[in-house]
């Protein structure tokens, strides 16, 4: 995870699972990711609970407390629950009861929704596969992959190696993380020519919401700026990490 998302203001959370984009799998370790950043105080998954696709999230939903809320397929072919999740989204936005949303799908329908929300000046938090459009992830303040939910052994297992691309289990590009690193410190740099790192990571997540150290198989951001030693200095000092290009 990113050093810098530690907030003392949590937020209360409500969580909106679209059940036919989702995995019921990796449920607990959703619910885990979004209460990193506040008590989750709605929890609802959507989807057609009369069709057989949906019989992998039964088991879990009264452990975890999750309410399903039932939505017919009126045509068929067409999927109708990101309609009733828009609409229960806006009227718990208009509520007030929450200063946080998790959307959990991989769906571009969802885009104009985090747009709207962040419009109002609420953080929003999306869930999803790497395949999910970009477009819906830079709708996100933070956009967390499924696939960084699952441990996996560090990939980047040496700095000449790292500076092409990764492979991912999906077998898309990941691009070089060099570039935006560079970019964070830049936009982060004091006089001193340092920059402290939670800062950096901030501006991390500003230019790319999907940006996580785990893509990259690594949990902390402090433990991928190590690998490029050649390229990064990094230091500990008042109980705060900071970065320095290496020139």
């Amino acid at each position: 995870m990113l050093e810098q998302f530690d907030d003392d203001n949590r937020k209360k959370i409500a969580l909106l699972i679209d059940g036919d984009n989702a995995q019921p799998t990796l449920i607990e370790k959703i619910l885990a990711e979004t209460g990193k950043h506040g008590p989750i105080t709605i929890r609802r998954i959507y989807g057609d609970w009369t069709t057989p696709n949906m019989n992998g999230w039964k088991e879990s939903l009264n452990n975890l407390a999750i309410q399903p809320i039932q939505q017919f397929r009126f045509t068929v072919g067409k999927n109708s629950t990101d309609s009733a999740m828009i609409i229960d989204a806006m009227d718990i936005l208009h509520s007030g009861r929450v200063e946080g949303f998790c959307i959990v799908s991989s769906d571009s329908d969802y885009t104009r929704l985090a747009t709207r929300i962040r419009e109002c000046g609420i953080f929003v938090m999306g869930i999803g596969e790497n395949k999910t459009p970009k477009a819906f992830v830079n709708a996100c303040n933070i956009f967390i992959y499924t696939e960084n939910l699952t441990p996996k052994e560090a990939t980047l297992k040496d700095t000449k190696e790292s500076k092409k691309y990764l492979i991912s289990d999906e077998k898309a590009k990941i691009q070089n993380p060099i570039p935006l690193l560079k970019e964070a410190y830049e936009m982060a740099i004091r006089e001193d020519g340092w920059a402290h790192l939670g800062t950096a990571g901030d501006y991390l997540r500003q230019l790319d919401p999907s940006f996580d150290p785990r893509t990259y198989g690594f949990k902390q951001l402090s433990q991928l700026i190590r690998a490029y030693p050649d390229l990064f200095e990094l230091k500990y000092q008042d109980n705060a990490y900071y970065i320095k290009i290496i020139e």
